[in-house]
């Protein structure tokens, strides 16, 4: 989980004057000097996954969220009115979908961002360079979060992010609800005995992409006790369909939603009829939003996988 450096500084108390009345005058100065030091208090550096520090004098009021999976975190943890700035692609809760657009979550307007002046940015990196240098001149402070490759790192973004707004309380909440609802959906399939394999694509015909180690797709079938298809590759490799054909999936899921009917296209593919998953009718969507986007719904991404793959373990 990532590491957070969170400073505080120590409250030194309301000091009790028993002296008399002529000592009012020191009394006053003290209680003065009180006030200072809780103002003071308000304070607290937050380290984002550049390892550069963000001290805060008092909790973000505004904040931009440059891609979907942190927006749905700020929502998730009660933060969600506080959003002013989001992507073209926030559309989960429902009232994401109605903050100003800011960022197609890749370019994002920064002659705009700095109109907002929001009090924090919530960016987020590839490994690439970040491109805020025009929004941190400008003395907007920006978070930076990195891609998620693992549960893991997901709900260090939660911790991280639940700091940042001040919440953290409500951060470790949201996480013990996940691996709560995590652990029910493994309970449920503990009695399969063979994993079933799975190709797991992510974009059609005539260029083939799907899902392997070391990504956030490979973390939802690990958990919810599917094998990948694919496993022995990394990243998000582009295959062909004589490669899927030879390997002869059980299960063949797309998350493709650009096209009219995703299913019916794999279906009808020259040479495909003859695999297994085909053969029995086991080609299903799933939702690209809840198995692609490294945020709160992960626990409903396995339970998703999960029902899709193991039906019977849900009845």
């Amino acid at each position: 989980m990532m590491k957070i450096s969170l400073v505080k500084y120590l409250t030194i108390g309301t000091i009790a004057l028993t002296l008399g009345a002529c000592q009012s005058d020191v009394a006053e100065e003290v209680e003065t000097d009180s006030a200072t030091e809780a103002e003071k208090q308000t304070s607290y550096t937050v380290t984002d996954d550049l390892d550069n520090e963000l001290t805060f004098e008092a909790v973000p009021e505004t904040v931009v969220s440059l891609i979907p999976s942190n927006t749905e975190i700020l929502y998730e943890i009660g933060a969600g009115e506080k959003v002013i700035g989001a992507t073209d692609y926030d559309n989960y809760p429902a009232e994401a979908a109605e903050v100003e657009r800011v960022s197609d979550s890749i370019i994002f307007n920064a002659e705009r961002i700095i109109e907002l002046d929001p009090d924090v940015v919530i960016g987020y990196s590839t490994g690439a360079p970040t491109g805020y240098e025009e929004l941190e001149a400008a003395g907007i402070p920006v978070f930076v979060i990195e891609s998620a490759q693992s549960f893991e790192d997901v709900y260090g973004d939660i911790e991280q992010i639940s700091t940042v707004m001040g919440l953290e309380d409500k951060g470790d909440e949201v996480n013990r609800t996940i691996q709560q609802q995590i652990e029910d959906v493994q309970e449920k399939v503990a009695a399969v005995e063979e994993n079933k394999q799975l190709y797991f694509e992510i974009s059609p015909s005539p260029e083939l992409y799907t899902t392997g180690q070391k990504t956030f797709q490979q973390e939802i079938l690990n958990h919810a006790k599917v094998e990948n298809l694919f496993g022995d590759l990394e990243g998000w490799p582009k295959i062909s369909e004589e490669e899927v054909i030879q390997r002869n999936p059980e299960i063949i899921t797309t998350t493709v939603s650009y096209t009219e009917d995703p299913v019916a296209e794999i279906k009808a593919r020259e040479g495909w009829s003859e695999i297994e998953a085909i053969k029995n009718d086991q080609v299903f969507f799933l939702d690209s939003d809840i198995t692609s986007r490294p945020g709160p719904r992960i626990g409903e991404a396995v339970e998703l996988v999960a029902k899709t793959v193991y039906p019977a373990a849900f009845e």
